[in-house]
């Protein structure tokens, strides 16, 4: 999976896109990140988001779920998935507990806000998101 850049029809200004190990877009991901280039988000914030749910993606497929089934464990899970190294991640190298986490608190932060932000519009869009909806997700209403 990788982060494209791409140039949307009619408009000067840059978006991106996340394209999976196939090189096609991931549509959840695209309409998301199409919508912020639409209500004129920063290109460097729907870049970040980008990688952002990039990550997030790597890890789905990692563990296997689907992004509208995850619980809020699931997300618990990413957040200790992403303050392991690269080679720790996918499960090359063990990890010792006194390793420095490979992202900061900030980027983590910034990761779940991404989701969160994702997930909302997910909801307003009539995605059945189940238990995380109820436990962690943004309420519709």
């Amino acid at each position: 999976m990788h982060v494209q850049r791409v140039a949307l029809p009619g408009s000067r200004v840059d978006s991106w896109t996340v394209l999976g190990v196939d090189d096609a877009p991931v549509e959840p991901v695209e309409r998301y990140l199409a919508y912020l280039s639409d209500i004129e988000r920063s290109p460097n914030t729907v870049k970040a988001y980008a990688h952002d749910l990039k990550d997030y993606w790597v890890f789905l497929g990692w563990r296997g779920l689907d992004w509208r089934e995850v619980r809020l464990e699931d997300i618990g899970e990413f957040v200790a998935w992403l303050r392991l190294s690269p080679a720790g991640r996918d499960g090359r190298v063990a990890v010792l507990p006194s390793v420095e986490p490979a992202v900061s608190a900030s980027t983590v932060n910034r990761k779940l806000s991404a989701l969160a932000a994702f997930y909302a519009y997910q909801v307003r869009h009539g995605v059945d998101l189940g238990e995380l909806l109820t436990t962690w997700g943004p309420r519709s209403g």
